[in-house]
Protein backbone atom coordinates (compact mmCIF):
# COMPACT_ATOMS: atom_id res chain seq x y z
CA UNK A 1 0.00 0.00 0.00
CA UNK A 2 2.47 2.53 -0.90
CA UNK A 3 0.74 5.64 -2.15
CA UNK A 4 2.13 7.07 -5.22
CA UNK A 5 2.14 10.82 -5.17
CA UNK A 6 4.36 11.70 -2.33
CA UNK A 7 1.68 13.58 -0.43
CA UNK A 8 2.02 11.26 2.52
CA UNK A 9 -1.76 11.14 3.12
CA UNK A 10 -3.79 8.04 2.92
CA UNK A 11 -7.12 7.82 1.24
CA UNK A 12 -9.15 7.74 4.45
CA UNK A 13 -7.18 10.34 6.39
CA UNK A 14 -8.86 13.74 6.93
CA UNK A 15 -7.18 17.12 6.76
CA UNK A 16 -6.06 18.53 10.03
CA UNK A 17 -8.32 21.51 10.98
CA UNK A 18 -6.67 24.91 10.70
CA UNK A 19 -6.59 26.90 13.97
CA UNK A 20 -5.99 30.34 12.41
CA UNK A 21 -8.66 33.01 11.89
CA UNK A 22 -9.20 34.05 8.31
CA UNK A 23 -9.12 37.89 8.45
CA UNK A 24 -9.65 38.59 4.74
CA UNK A 25 -13.48 38.88 5.03
CA UNK A 26 -13.10 41.27 7.98
CA UNK A 27 -10.75 43.48 5.98
CA UNK A 28 -13.26 43.56 3.10
CA UNK A 29 -16.11 44.58 5.41
CA UNK A 30 -13.93 47.25 7.06
CA UNK A 31 -13.00 48.77 3.71
CA UNK A 32 -16.65 48.86 2.60
CA UNK A 33 -17.66 50.59 5.85
CA UNK A 34 -14.80 53.06 5.47
CA UNK A 35 -15.95 53.99 1.98
CA UNK A 36 -19.57 54.39 3.14
CA UNK A 37 -18.52 56.70 5.98
CA UNK A 38 -16.25 58.72 3.68
CA UNK A 39 -19.17 59.34 1.33
CA UNK A 40 -21.86 60.09 3.94
CA UNK A 41 -19.84 62.37 6.24
CA UNK A 42 -19.73 65.40 3.87
CA UNK A 43 -23.48 65.02 3.31
CA UNK A 44 -24.14 65.39 7.04
CA UNK A 45 -22.35 68.74 7.19
CA UNK A 46 -24.55 70.65 4.77
CA UNK A 47 -26.57 73.56 6.02
CA UNK A 48 -26.35 77.23 6.80
CA UNK A 49 -24.00 78.24 9.56
CA UNK A 50 -25.57 80.79 11.87
CA UNK A 51 -24.04 82.44 14.90
CA UNK A 52 -26.93 82.47 17.33
CA UNK A 53 -27.40 85.69 19.30
CA UNK A 54 -26.78 85.68 23.02
CA UNK A 55 -28.93 87.46 25.58
CA UNK A 56 -27.05 90.69 25.11
CA UNK A 57 -25.91 91.18 21.55
CA UNK A 58 -22.54 92.67 20.79
CA UNK A 59 -22.07 95.30 18.15
CA UNK A 60 -20.54 94.31 14.85
CA UNK A 61 -16.97 95.38 14.28
CA UNK A 62 -17.05 98.39 12.03
CA UNK A 63 -14.48 98.21 9.30
CA UNK A 64 -13.55 100.92 6.86
CA UNK A 65 -15.96 99.40 4.34
CA UNK A 66 -19.69 99.72 5.02
CA UNK A 67 -21.46 96.34 4.96
CA UNK A 68 -23.75 95.03 2.22
CA UNK A 69 -27.27 94.87 3.65
CA UNK A 70 -30.11 92.76 2.25
CA UNK A 71 -33.39 94.03 3.75
CA UNK A 72 -36.60 92.00 3.71
CA UNK A 73 -39.88 93.76 4.44
CA UNK A 74 -42.88 92.00 5.94
CA UNK A 75 -44.77 92.30 2.63
CA UNK A 76 -42.00 90.26 0.92
CA UNK A 77 -40.14 93.10 -0.80
CA UNK A 78 -36.36 92.84 -1.02
CA UNK A 79 -34.00 95.81 -0.82
CA UNK A 80 -30.26 95.84 -1.36
CA UNK A 81 -27.78 98.37 0.04
CA UNK A 82 -24.32 97.86 -1.42
CA UNK A 83 -22.69 100.22 1.06
CA UNK A 84 -23.52 103.44 -0.76
CA UNK A 85 -26.33 104.36 1.64
CA UNK A 86 -29.17 103.80 -0.84
CA UNK A 87 -31.63 100.92 -0.50
CA UNK A 88 -32.62 99.70 -3.96
CA UNK A 89 -35.72 97.58 -4.56
CA UNK A 90 -34.57 94.31 -6.17
CA UNK A 91 -36.07 90.98 -7.17
CA UNK A 92 -34.95 87.96 -5.16
CA UNK A 93 -33.30 86.47 -8.27
CA UNK A 94 -31.03 89.52 -8.66
CA UNK A 95 -29.61 89.48 -5.13
CA UNK A 96 -26.95 86.79 -5.65
CA UNK A 97 -25.52 88.31 -8.82
CA UNK A 98 -25.41 91.86 -7.40
CA UNK A 99 -23.81 90.76 -4.10
CA UNK A 100 -21.25 88.56 -5.90
CA UNK A 101 -20.36 91.48 -8.17
CA UNK A 102 -19.94 93.81 -5.20
CA UNK A 103 -17.74 91.27 -3.40
CA UNK A 104 -15.44 90.92 -6.42
CA UNK A 105 -14.90 94.69 -6.33
CA UNK A 106 -14.51 94.81 -2.52
CA UNK A 107 -13.60 91.38 -1.11
CA UNK A 108 -13.98 90.95 2.64
CA UNK A 109 -17.06 93.16 2.87
CA UNK A 110 -19.55 91.96 5.48
CA UNK A 111 -22.97 90.80 4.26
CA UNK A 112 -25.89 91.32 6.65
CA UNK A 113 -29.58 90.45 6.45
CA UNK A 114 -32.01 92.97 7.91
CA UNK A 115 -35.39 91.22 8.09
CA UNK A 116 -38.65 92.42 9.62
CA UNK A 117 -39.65 90.27 12.59
CA UNK A 118 -42.91 89.39 10.80
CA UNK A 119 -41.06 87.80 7.85
CA UNK A 120 -41.33 84.02 7.71
CA UNK A 121 -38.29 82.12 8.94
CA UNK A 122 -38.15 80.11 5.72
CA UNK A 123 -37.71 83.26 3.62
CA UNK A 124 -34.72 84.40 5.68
CA UNK A 125 -33.11 80.94 5.56
CA UNK A 126 -33.64 80.75 1.79
CA UNK A 127 -31.91 84.11 1.29
CA UNK A 128 -29.05 83.05 3.59
CA UNK A 129 -28.58 79.75 1.75
CA UNK A 130 -28.60 81.43 -1.65
CA UNK A 131 -26.00 83.97 -0.47
CA UNK A 132 -23.80 81.13 0.83
CA UNK A 133 -24.15 79.35 -2.53
CA UNK A 134 -23.17 82.59 -4.28
CA UNK A 135 -19.83 82.51 -2.47
CA UNK A 136 -20.42 84.77 0.54
CA UNK A 137 -18.13 83.43 3.31
CA UNK A 138 -20.38 84.46 6.21
CA UNK A 139 -23.80 86.05 6.49
CA UNK A 140 -24.85 88.03 9.57
CA UNK A 141 -28.28 88.93 10.93
CA UNK A 142 -29.11 92.44 12.08
CA UNK A 143 -31.06 92.77 15.34
CA UNK A 144 -32.36 95.60 17.47
CA UNK A 145 -30.85 96.06 20.90
CA UNK A 146 -33.01 95.31 23.97
CA UNK A 147 -31.79 98.41 25.79
CA UNK A 148 -34.64 100.68 26.93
Amino acid sequence: MSGGGGSGRRKGQRRKPMAEINVVPYIDVTLVLLIIFMITTPMLQTGVEVDLPQTQSATVESKDEPPIVVSIQQQGQFYLNLGDGQDQLVQVEEINARVAEALTNKPGTQVLINADKGVEYGTVVTVMASLKNAGVPSVGLMTKSDEK
